[in-house]
């Protein structure tokens, strides 16, 4: 099997625009993510895809394969979708570039486990979420999975909303999960996803995973201790002191 990775890098964010070249010790946040999924044994071929020609030579510049794409896309899986239209590959991992703290080990176990499952056309990440207060920030997208392990649901609310709990933090009562923004596709399940329209609730919630779901699609949730930090404002910047080496 070959595995095409790919970073959709969109430069404009309406929350914090331009975040992905945000210099950190003198480099851009996207460079860190390369560098973890440059370094993952499994994967052939790591590709960041932009529509702006700004990343091309941020990227560039660091020694990355980048590729132009269509400014019309909603979603990073979109993205890579039309970035697998140019290249043979079995497996199309999508990796979010404003995901920091990935680390090539966990990327390599997680896409080794997809591998194995053959009958499992689309997989992500989950880890047990252990600060209370991410419960509360939209910003932490929750998972929900069942005894195997299939996503159930993703949402930015509290998911679920457990009746009755007193005394310690709820997080400390019961495993709530969050979501990690890695996707692991089989190319026929990318080029599904891409023809399908977005749907209500991924609309709803701005999450795109929810265009399966709400096709009847099914995601398997792979169970990482691996700790990210999602910058999705500039808040998030100092969370990363810890994480990012």
């Amino acid at each position: 099997m070959k595995i095409l990775a790919v970073i959709p890098a969109r430069l404009q964010s309406s929350r914090f625009s331009h975040k992905v070249l945000f210099p950190l010790r003198d480099r851009p946040l996207l460079y860190y993510v390369w560098r973890e999924v440059a370094k993952t044994k499994c994967i052939d071929q790591t590709i960041i895809a932009t529509d702006s020609r700004e990343v091309v030579t941020a990227a560039e510049q660091f020694g990355a394969e980048v590729e132009l794409t269509a400014r019309k896309h909603r979603t990073g899986s979109d993205r890579a979708a039309e970035i697998a239209k140019r290249h043979q590959a079995d497996i199309i991992v999508n990796i979010q570039a404003d995901n920091l703290g990935l680390k090539a080990p966990g990327l390599n176990r997680a896409i080794n486990a997809f591998r194995a499952d053959r009958g499992t056309p689309v997989g992500t990440l989950v880890r047990r979420l252990i600060n209370n207060r991410d419960l509360s920030d939209p910003d932490v997208v929750k998972a929900v999975v069942n005894r195997d392990n299939q996503a159930l649901w993703f949402s930015r609310s509290v998911l679920p909303w457990v009746r009755g709990m007193r005394g310690k933090p709820r997080a400390d009562q019961f495993p709530y999960w969050y979501h990690i923004g890695i996707y692991l596709f089989r190319r026929s399940a990318l080029e599904q996803f891409a023809r399908w329209r977005r749907s209500p609730y991924e609309k709803a919630e701005s999450l795109e995973q929810l265009r399966i779901l709400e096709h009847g699609g099914q995601i398997r949730a792979y169970k990482t201790r691996m700790q990210t930090v999602s910058v999705d404002s500039p808040k998030d910047l100092k969370k990363l002191a810890k994480i990012v080496r």
